[in-house]
C-alpha cells in the first residue's frame, strides 16, 4: 500500500462492540504504543463505545463507525475502507471477530491485519491467532494480538487504564447536580447482557441504606442507560427514598458516567461495561458476579474484589436463570457486600 505523502505510518485498531470489551482491549493499546512510541493508533468504534476509547491517552484519534449494527453494507464498507486508504494505516488490529470488521481493513489495502480466525476469516486476517479452548481471559485474550501467533505474552501484563480530567468531573457533576465536596458512591445496578446478571435491586437498596447510615453526608448516584431506569427506581423505592439517593439512569451521557465514576469513592455493579471503566479508573470496586464467571473478566483496580457465591450451577453465562430462581444473585446479601465496602470507604 502507498502511504498518503505527508502523513505518519498509523495504526488502526478496530474495537468491540460492548464497553467492557472495549475497556479489557486498552493493555494492547500499551502494547503496542511501547512497541512504536511514535506511532499514531486511531481506534474505529460503534458511537455508543466510542467515548470511552477518548478517555485513554494512546489514542490518536476515533472514527465513528458509520455502519447499521447486524448489517452487511458492502457498499457503504467499500467506500468508508477507500477514505482509510488514504490515512497511511501500517497495520490493522481487528478485536471483533465478525467477517464484516474483517473486510474493511483488507478493502483499505492496509498490508497487516491482525486478529482471531473467528468466523473463518482466512485471507482477510494475515497475521492469524487462533481462539483458545476453554477460552482465556478477556484481557491477555486481546493483548496477545501485540505479539506473533502463539507466543507466550512476556512480562507482567498492563492494566486497563483511563483517564478523565478535573474539568470533565467538575462539569458532569454540575450537571447532575452532585456535590463535589460530599462523599459520592456509584452504584450500576444494570446489565446489557441480561436480567440473570443483575443484583436485586432490593439488595442495592439495602446497600444504600447502610451507606447513608455511616455517613448521611454521603452521595449515592445509580449510573444506567434509560433501559435501567425502572431498575433503578426499584432501589430508590427499596432504600426508602432517602435524601442522598439518586438515579441517574438516561439522564448521563457515556463520558458523563465515566467522569461521575473517576470521582467516586467506590463502585458496586453487575458484570457491565461500567464495572471495567471504574477498574480502569483505578476506583475501589465491588463486582458482583452470577451467571458469570469473576475469573474471566475481573476488575483490575488496585482495591477491587469479585464476589461470587460459585454455585455448581454457575457460570452458565445464560441471559435469564435456566432453573427459574437466580439464587446465584438473590443468595448475595446486602450485608454481605457491605462487610466488603465498608473497609474500602474507610480508606
Amino acid at each position: 500500500m502507498r502511504r498518503a505523502r505527508g502523513l505518519p505510518v498509523r495504526t488502526l485498531v478496530i474495537s468491540p462492540n460492548w464497553i467492557g470489551d472495549a475497556v479489557m482491549a486498552q493493555p494492547l493499546l500499551q502494547l503496542l504504543k511501547a512497541a512504536h512510541p511514535d506511532r499514531p493508533i486511531d481506534v474505529l468504534a460503534p458511537p455508543a463505545v466510542s467515548p470511552v476509547w477518548r478517555q485513554m491517552a494512546e489514542v490518536a484519534e476515533v472514527l465513528e463507525t458509520p455502519f447499521r449494527h447486524g448489517a452487511l453494507q458492502l457498499k457503504e464498507r467499500w467506500r468508508y475502507a477507500r477514505l482509510l486508504r488514504q490515512r497511511g494505516y501500517a497495520d490493522a488490529y481487528i478485536l471483533p471477530n465478525t467477517l464484516k470488521y474483517a473486510l474493511i481493513p483488507w478493502l483499505a489495502g492496509i498490508p497487516r491485519r491482525v486478529g482471531y480466525k473467528g468466523e473463518s476469516r482466512y485471507g482477510l486476517v494475515n497475521v492469524m491467532h487462533h481462539d483458545d479452548t476453554p477460552p482465556r481471559p478477556m484481557v491477555p485474550f486481546y493483548a496477545a494480538l501485540a505479539d506473533a501467533p502463539g507466543a507466550a505474552l512476556r512480562g507482567k501484563l498492563p492494566k486497563p487504564r483511563m483517564v478523565a480530567s478535573d474539568e470533565q468531573v467538575a462539569a458532569a457533576c454540575a450537571k447532575v447536580g452532585l456535590d463535589l465536596a460530599r462523599p459520592l458512591v456509584v452504584f450500576a445496578p444494570g446489565a446489557e447482557f441480561g436480567g440473570a446478571k443483575r443484583w436485586p435491586p432490593a439488595h442495592f437498596g439495602q446497600l444504600a441504606q447502610h451507606i447513608l447510615a455511616r455517613d448521611p453526608q454521603a452521595q449515592v448516584a445509580l449510573l444506567g442507560s434509560p433501559k435501567d431506569g425502572p431498575s433503578c427506581d426499584e432501589v430508590i423505592a427499596a432504600a426508602g427514598a432517602p435524601a442522598g439517593l439518586a438515579s441517574l439512569a438516561g439522564k448521563t451521557s457515556l463520558s458523563d458516567a465515566v467522569a461521575l465514576i473517576a470521582r467516586s469513592a467506590a463502585v458496586v455493579s453487575n458484570d457491565s461495561g461500567l464495572l471495567h471503566v471504574a477498574s480502569a479508573l483505578n476506583r475501589p470496586v465491588i463486582a458482583i458476579y452470577g451467571p458469570t464467571d469473576p475469573d474471566h473478566a475481573p476488575p483490575f483496580s488496585d482495591l477491587a474484589a469479585s464476589i461470587s457465591l460459585r454455585l455448581e450451577c454457575s457460570p452458565c453465562r445464560q441471559r435469564e436463570c435456566p432453573l427459574g430462581h437466580q439464587n446465584c444473585m438473590h443468595g448475595i446479601s446486602a450485608g454481605q457486600v457491605w462487610q466488603t465496602l465498608e473497609p474500602m470507604l474507610s480508606r
